[in-house]
């Protein structure tokens, strides 16, 4: 008895099998950004506490612009200066000299000036004395005080800049939401791709 034999076409070695089982494959989640997960985060922890996200987010992204073109600035009469001997550089006046300067900022001063969104970080800086309930900022790096206390209040920009930096995320592009969108992204080319006069038959 006479059995049937698959016979393989001579260009079999040039047909292509881009996906012998499109059933076998899994769809690939698409990773989120950091920044997009950031911003659902926030845009989370501001639904839970009743606050319109978008708005705040808004709002906030705009004061860190006008805080980095330094369009605004913490008004100096919320703040205290108080001076002390340096161990810093000056010879050998420096110990002797009151050139060390102390900023101390409220809290209760500062955050009603600050995106509600930075007030838990500025809370937990490492910079705030708890007792007081103050941001504490200090510089020795002159032997004058005007130059000490200068240098106070561009730490504080800088500290107010870094929270700000780290804690509310950037506008995502129009790009980078259209790629978060697409939760499932699909391989291309799922199938079998034959030469166009590629033939399989039995003999």
């Amino acid at each position: 008895m006479a059995h049937a034999r698959l016979a393989l076409p001579r260009n079999f070695h040039r047909v292509s099998l881009a996906c012998f089982n499109p059933l076998s494959f899994r769809p690939t989640v698409a990773t989120r950004t950091f920044a997009s997960r950031r911003a659902a985060a926030i845009s989370n922890e501001l639904n839970h506490s009743g606050l319109d996200s978008d708005h705040h987010l808004t709002a906030a992204r705009e004061w860190v612009a006008r805080l980095n073109s330094k369009a605004i600035t913490i008004p100096r009469d919320i703040c205290e200066i108080s001076f002390s001997r340096s161990s810093g550089p000056g010879g050998q006046n420096v110990n002797k000299v009151n050139s060390k300067a102390t900023l101390r900022v409220p809290l209760k001063s500062l955050l009603p000036l600050v995106p509600q969104l930075l007030h838990a970080p500025l809370q937990a800086s490492r910079y705030v004395a708890a007792k007081s309930q103050s941001l504490v900022i200090q510089s020795d790096e002159s032997r004058r005080q005007t130059a000490n206390v200068e240098a106070c209040y561009e730490k504080l920009h800088q500290l107010l800049k870094s929270i700000a930096e780290d804690t509310i995320p950037g506008e995502t592009s129009q790009e980078q939401r259209d790629k978060v969108q697409k939760l499932y992204v699909f391989p291309l080319g799922i199938g079998i791709h034959f030469e166009e006069h590629a033939n399989l038959g039995l003999i």
